[in-house]
C-alpha cells in the first residue's frame, strides 16, 4: 500500500482530515484568497446572469489545473454566488447512463452539478451528457430487443463545472460543450500566508508571521498542502511547546517530517537523484522515470513534475525529461553527492 506524503495535493482518505478540510473551505468570492483573474471573469458572468429574467442559467465551466488548487471549492463558491444547491459528484462514481440519468432527473431549475475527474466519465455516460448539456433533453432507451424505444425527457436547466488535472484526456466535443473554461494557477507566496493565518484562526491557533511565512514557502504554492502542513506543525506544536506556533517549532517540525527549504519530500528528492544517478544530463523517458521511483507515469505527470517543473528543477525536452542545473544545486544542498 503506498505510503501517503504529506506534499500530495489530492485529497486524504482520512474521513476526519476530510472534515476539517471542508470546515476549512470558502464560500464567497470575498473569502477565497487568490485566483484573482478567475475570480473577476466568474463574478461577471454570475452578475450578467442574476441580471437578466429570462430564466438563463450561467454556461457549463470546466475548471482545469493541478490537483489541491482549488477546484472544488471554487465549484462551492460559484453554487453559493448563484443562491443555487449544489450536487457533488466525480467521473469514476457514475458507472452507467443509468447513474447519470438518476442524477440528472432529480435536479432543479438553476441547480449547479459539479463533477470532479470528468475525463474519467466512461464514453457512454459522455454521450448521455452532450444532449443534456447542450439542449436540457434526456435520451433513454426502454425495453429491449425489438421492442425497445427511444423516450426523450425534458431537464431542469442547471449549470455543470467540470474538474479536470488532464484537459488532453477530455473528449473533443464534450470540451467544446462548456462555454467557460479557465485554468486556475499555482498561487503566490504571499497568497498562500494569507490561506494559512486564515486557517490559523479558524482552527484557534497562535502562529507568528515568520513562521506563516517559513510554511508558505514549504507549501509548494498549493493551499491544501499548506493546510495539511499546517496542521500537523500545529500538533507537534501542541505536543512539544505551548501551541503556538513560531518559527523555532515550524522548523523543527518541517525538519521531523524532512520537507526542505522548497518544498520537496524525500520521495522528490528520490526521483532527481535516481535520474542524475543513472542518466546523468541525459533525457530520461516517462516510462523509465516510473520503473526507477515505482511508482505509475500518471503519479509522475500529475503529482511529480507540475512543481518541479514550476520550479525549473526538470525539463521537458522531445527526448525525455532531463533534470536542469538548478536541479542538481538543489540535490547538493540537500546532502546528496553528484
Amino acid at each position: 500500500m503506498a505510503i501517503e506524503r504529506l506534499v500530495e495535493p489530492t485529497a486524504s482518505d482520512d474521513k476526519e482530515e476530510e472534515r476539517i478540510e471542508i470546515s476549512l473551505r470558502p464560500t464567497t468570492f470575498a473569502e477565497y484568497i487568490g485566483q484573482e483573474h478567475l475570480k473577476n471573469n466568474l463574478r461577471l458572468a454570475i452578475d450578467a446572469v442574476k441580471k437578466r429574467s429570462d430564466g438563463s442559467t450561467l454556461d457549463h465551466i470546466l475548471l482545469y489545473g493541478p490537483p489541491g488548487l482549488g477546484k472544488t471549492t471554487m465549484a462551492g463558491v460559484i453554487a453559493h454566488e448563484l443562491g443555487a444547491s449544489l450536487r457533488v459528484t466525480s467521473g469514476p462514481a457514475i458507472e452507467r447512463a443509468g447513474d447519470l440519468a438518476s442524477i440528472l432527473t432529480n435536479l432543479k431549475d438553476g441547480d449547479v452539478l459539479f463533477i470532479d475527474e470528468i475525463h474519467r466519465l466512461r464514453r457512454v455516460v459522455e454521450e448521455v451528457l452532450y444532449s443534456a448539456m447542450e439542449d436540457y433533453k434526456l435520451d433513454i432507451v426502454i425495453g429491449k430487443g425489438p421492442a425497445a424505444r427511444s423516450v426523450r425527457l425534458d431537464l431542469p436547466r442547471f449549470t455543470v463545472i467540470g474538474a479536470t488535472t488532464r484537459t488532453g484526456s477530455l473528449a473533443g466535443p464534450l470540451r467544446d460543450r462548456f462555454g467557460i473554461i479557465h485554468r486556475l494557477e499555482y498561487y503566490k507566496e504571499p497568497e498562500i500566508e494569507q490561506i494559512i493565518t486564515r486557517t490559523a484562526g479558524i482552527l484557534k491557533t497562535k502562529i507568528q508571521p515568520d513562521a506563516t511565512k517559513l510554511l508558505a514557502t514549504r507549501s509548494r504554492l498549493t493551499p491544501r498542502i499548506a493546510n495539511r502542513i499546517f496542521k500537523r506543525v500545529r500538533d507537534y506544536a501542541d505536543v512539544n511547546g505551548d501551541g503556538i506556533v513560531d518559527s523555532k517549532i515550524a522548523t523543527k517540525a518541517l525538519d521531523l517530517m524532512e520537507i526542505d527549504y522548497l518544498g520537496l519530500d524525500p520521495a522528490d528528492r528520490n526521483m532527481l537523484k535516481l535520474m542524475y544517478d543513472n542518466y546523468g544530463d541525459r533525457p530520461v523517458g516517462l516510462t523509465t522515470i516510473a520503473a526507477l521511483t515505482g511508482d505509475e507515469t500518471t503519479t509522475i505527470e500529475d503529482f511529480y513534475e507540475p512543481y518541479l517543473l514550476q520550479l525549473g528543477l526538470i525539463a521537458r525536452t522531445p527526448k525525455g525529461r532531463v533534470i536542469t542545473e538548478k536541479g542538481k544545486k538543489h540535490l547538493q544542498k540537500s546532502g546528496n553527492k553528484l
